[in-house]
């Protein structure tokens, strides 16, 4: 039988308590869906009752289920029982609230309201896209946008960051005198990270990766030069030498899947939310109170 440490222990507990009550994000890896409701009450068992409300080994398993897929491969014998003191511990805080009239206050009944309008709305878009989420779906994506197709533009390039452009200018001069980059990025680069590696060498990056005004500079120079004006960007004034660059290899279907699957999700909702839209008449209003023109956004 598997075991686990006390310190393990400890340290699942804490993960459990940050993630327990989160519902899992479609972009993540589809958790198993909960098993339905057994025929004999013995497949699923009484495992404490509050206050005669009883929580059931369904009930675990529906929470074992909104749970990070590194927690659900835990053995039963020790997630069953914290999931049971979870569920112990928000029913009786319920029926605590409760008692207490809480659930009357308008504040909390509105929160409610959006609690329960947000599980409608959330439970459209699955039953919406999750379906489309298909092991099929993510291969047609990735032959039609990555496959056979040259990957990234990728630049080698190191950087010296300093704090106003006249130093940037300075730097350039020292440059253009015969200075080296290395030992100027080591002694003059604000930058402590690339500064105390290499000389300011920032290795290989890919477009995303950068500020898009780092990357235009950096993109439009050849390999072996440095910029001969300061790049300016919300961290400083850069001075920038680029090394190399080349084209990186087709990615592979295994490396892209997870950002294939955020481009499906995201391409979904906006398809369900489009085809909520289109079954509904919406009026928008101005600050006068009329009705607007259809298509107008309010101001």
């Amino acid at each position: 039988m598997r075991t686990i440490s006390p310190a393990k222990a400890v340290a699942t507990m804490a993960l459990l308590a940050s993630s327990f009550i989160i519902p899992p994000a479609m972009a993540a890896s589809p958790a198993p869906a909960a098993p339905a409701a057994p025929a004999t009450a013995d497949q699923n068992p009484l495992l404490a009752s509050v206050n005669g409300q009883d929580i059931r080994l369904n009930d675990v398993r529906q929470a074992m289920a909104t749970m990070p897929e590194q927690l659900r491969k835990l053995p039963d014998n020790i997630i069953v029982p914290i999931l049971l003191n979870q569920l112990v511990d928000q029913r009786a805080i319920q029926l605590a609230a409760t008692k207490a009239g809480l659930d009357k206050q308008p504040d909390v009944q509105q929160q409610m309201q959006q609690a329960s309008q947000g599980a409608l709305q959330n439970a459209y878009l699955s039953a919406q896209v999750a379906p489309t989420l298909t092991d099929d779906a993510v291969k047609a994506y990735y032959d039609k946008n990555y496959a056979n197709k040259p990957g990234a533009e990728e630049i080698h390039a190191r950087h010296i960051l300093v704090q106003t452009e006249a130093e940037a200018n300075d730097v350039i001069k020292q440059l253009k005198g015969g200075a080296d980059f290395g030992q100027l990025a080591t002694k003059l680069s604000k930058d402590p990270g690339s500064a105390k590696q290499n000389g300011g060498d920032l290795g290989w990056f890919k477009k995303g990766d950068m500020l898009p005004t780092f990357w235009d500079a950096a993109s439009s120079m050849q390999p072996n030069s440095y910029s001969q004006t300061p790049v300016h960007t919300q961290y400083g004034w850069h001075v920038i030498q680029v090394l190399g660059k080349r084209t990186a290899p087709t990615p592979t279907l295994d490396a892209t899947r997870d950002q294939i699957r955020q481009k499906l999700i995201q391409d979904g909702v906006q398809k369900a939310v489009a085809n909520a839209l289109a079954q509904v008449k919406v009026v928008r209003y101005g600050p006068d109170g009329k009705p607007l023109p259809e298509n107008q956004p309010a101001h």
